[in-house]
């Protein structure tokens, strides 16, 4: 790398790598859209080289395919999943560190592309541990992920444009009769005033469309769920748990042998609370939010319907339902988390141990054992 700035196209960086091949190079890249700002360290810490390379599968391969096995440090982000791939495939070890926990990049005073690549390359040389480490979800199952995530776009745009159907109805003292989003366009469309036509009929006729294209999509995730992902026919043995839901948990998790505990997943989902302890003070806040925030919303769906009036019983809902009782003003809201938090606890102890579920199994045994 010269030290103007662009990564030079001469062996210069793999001569000073060749000259250290008994010891550890540590090198960490910043990612931008355009160029990605590198800053490479010895064994010593000192900085061997540091410039830029263009973000491309091309570049990156010109300058860090050939390059001896070391340690690579990038953040998260739109270019870090087919640039990890790609240095794993070329012998390095790869550290994906997660922006949410490295507050001394994003709060720093003096923050610019060469810094952030400085700091990651030197915490990844003290304590890997410290960049807070994600691991990427198999190439393999990413177009299956994009189809979850596809849907839930056009579920999206439907909504919005439902609201703002019914919007511009109420603006003219009309109201739109009450109908599911699938049959939304069809029962609107009978009382649309004639000045009203030429602004609503398109977008009626866009919500039918979404509604076709949305149709399509559950048809096929749910092809895709019953034979290219079994598991999620025991993961659906749960009311309330769908094709969708147990299609987008398998998928996130990926690997469920990679927790140890069942309950590691609950915090990874970003359903555990935030602790604040420093002293005296030990304060738990509200849930942190991390980890997939689509998997996180269809939980809470799922346990919203758990606790609500159609949910089947359940030692899960009993839990829920006491839980909301004893909790004050608030406490049907923590009982929603709280469910959803044990729902994926036990979604993924489904699937790790193939076992039948059983909705009443401790008050079973509970009656038993008196």
């Amino acid at each position: 790398m010269a030290k103007n700035g662009i990564l030079a196209k001469s062996n210069d960086l793999q001569t000073s790598f060749h000259a250290n091949t008994a010891t550890v190079i540590t090198i960490g890249i910043d990612l931008g859209d355009r160029f990605s700002h590198c800053c490479v360290l010895g064994p010593d810490g000192e900085v061997l080289t540091e410039g830029r390379v263009r973000s491309t599968p091309e570049a990156m391969t010109r300058h860090f395919q050939q390059l001896p096995p070391c340690r690579i440090a990038i953040e998260v982000g739109g270019h870090s999943r087919w640039l990890s791939q790609l240095l794993t495939e070329w012998g390095h070890e790869v550290i994906v560190a997660n922006p949410r926990n490295l507050r001394l990049i994003s709060d720093g005073t003096r923050k610019s592309d060469q810094v952030d690549a400085r700091i990651l390359a030197r915490l990844a040389r003290v304590d890997p541990t410290l960049l807070s480490p994600i691991a990427h979800r198999s190439q393999k199952s990413y177009p299956d992920l994009a189809q979850l995530r596809a849907r839930d776009l056009l579920v999206k745009s439907r909504t919005r444009l439902i609201n703002a159907v019914r919007g511009i109805l109420k603006a003219v003292g009309l109201r739109a009769p009450a109908s599911g989003a699938f049959s939304f366009s069809s029962k609107v469309s009978a009382c649309v005033p004639d000045e009203l036509k030429p602004s609503l009929i398109p977008l009626l006729e866009t919500i039918a469309h979404l509604n076709q294209q949305i149709g399509a999509f559950d048809r096929a995730i749910e092809h895709l769920a019953t034979y290219k992902y079994p598991a999620t026919i025991r993961l659906r043995q749960i009311s309330g748990v769908g094709a969708i839901t147990a299609l987008q948990f398998v998928l996130t998790i990926d690997d469920p042998n990679r927790f140890l505990r069942s309950r590691a997943i609950g915090p990874y989902l970003g359903l555990a609370p935030r602790r604040h302890q420093s002293g005296n003070i030990d304060q738990q806040l509200r849930i942190s939010k991390a980890g997939d925030k689509p998997l996180r919303s269809l939980l809470v769906q799922s346990a919203q319907y758990l606790l609500g009036r159609f949910g089947p019983d359940s030692d899960l809902k009993r839990w829920g339902v006491h839980l909301a009782k004893r909790g004050g003003k608030n406490g049907k809201k923590r009982a929603i988390v709280a469910v959803a938090r044990k729902l994926a606890v036990l979604l993924h102890r489904l699937w790790v141990t193939g076992e039948t579920y059983q909705p009443l199994r401790n008050s079973t045994l509970a009656c038993a054992g008196s």
